[in-house]
């Protein structure tokens, strides 16, 4: 299937970014808040990662302008009428995506596929409750979007062959490489590098270090790109905690089960680079 029009559903940091490297790959873009303010913040974070790029030497002002002018925002589901893809990355939450999904049924031609971005959801259940179980797919896409190669292809139990087939081209032509992950919470690499993050916590409230110094060693002793404290601040502490539960749920497996510090600063708002406050301060925050 040749997509000549894509939708996202959200304009936060994930959808900011899915959105971005759709527009720059040469499809006709359009993303979709709740409301004004938001979808503002995310069309112009859009905007600042391409400015930068261009400072960088990395994009050139032409394709910036041109990435710009292929991509729209709306606060309206009935805009995306007419899009051969939507990719959901609403917040991680299965009633919001089942509500979404409710919303864009209406409006999505009975050819359209819907792929979502969850990292932790049953792809099955979320097919289920888009009414299109053979037309869905998990498209898992990596912070940042536009830098991180990998992306996450997730089948359903009904996601037809050539829906698979076709995202893995999708993915393929934002310049991604894509890799096909089981429908289990976590995937592929979630499943692995969690509790490689959550024994950190654990380990800093047993007393094996400071957090600096369990960074430190991971980032000096393994060539890490970062430590795990700095990794959950970034990937955003209310996420993880989210992506954790739903594991351990799944797995009944204690390496999946969020430690109490890790929920206690949740409790806190204390969520990472987005609030400015988690394991370490920020003082820019993410929008």
């Amino acid at each position: 299937m040749a997509f000549q029009r894509v939708g996202i559903l959200g304009c936060g940091l994930m959808g900011s970014g899915i959105a971005q490297v759709c527009a720059q790959a040469g499809y006709a873009t359009i993303v979709r808040e709740v409301d004004q303010a938001t979808l503002d913040r995310g069309l112009a974070r859009i905007r600042s990662f391409l400015d930068e790029g261009v400072a960088k030497g990395k994009v050139t002002p032409d394709a910036r302008d041109q990435a710009l002018a292929r991509l729209g925002g709306t606060t309206r589901v009935g805009d995306l009428a007419g899009c051969d893809l939507v990719i959901e990355a609403v917040v991680e939450n299965l009633e919001a995506k089942r509500q979404a999904y409710a919303d864009l049924q209406p409006v999505l031609a009975p050819t359209a596929l819907l792929a979502s971005n969850t990292s932790s959801l049953s792809i099955t259940e979320l097919g289920a409750a888009s009414g299109r179980p053979d037309r869905f797919a998990g498209l898992h896409f990596f912070n940042p979007v536009p830098l991180m190669r990998l992306v996450e292809v997730v089948r359903g139990l009904e996601t037809a062959d050539q829906t698979w087939r076709d995202l893995l081209d999708f993915a393929r032509s934002l310049g991604k490489e894509p890799v096909t992950a089981p429908d289990r919470p976590g995937f592929i690499v979630n499943r692995l590098l969690f509790p490689y993050l959550l024994d950190a916590v654990r380990s800093h409230e047993a007393g094996l270090g400071t957090i600096e110094e369990i960074d430190a060693a991971m980032k000096l002793g393994c060539g890490h790109p970062m430590g795990p404290f700095a990794l959950l601040d970034f990937i955003g502490l209310d996420t993880a905690y989210s992506i954790a539960t739903v594991m351990y749920e799944e797995y009944r497996d204690p390496a999946f089960a969020p430690p109490p510090l890790l929920k206690r600063l949740v409790l806190a708002r204390r969520l990472g680079r987005k609030s400015g406050h988690g394991f370490y301060r920020y003082e820019d925050r993410q929008g």
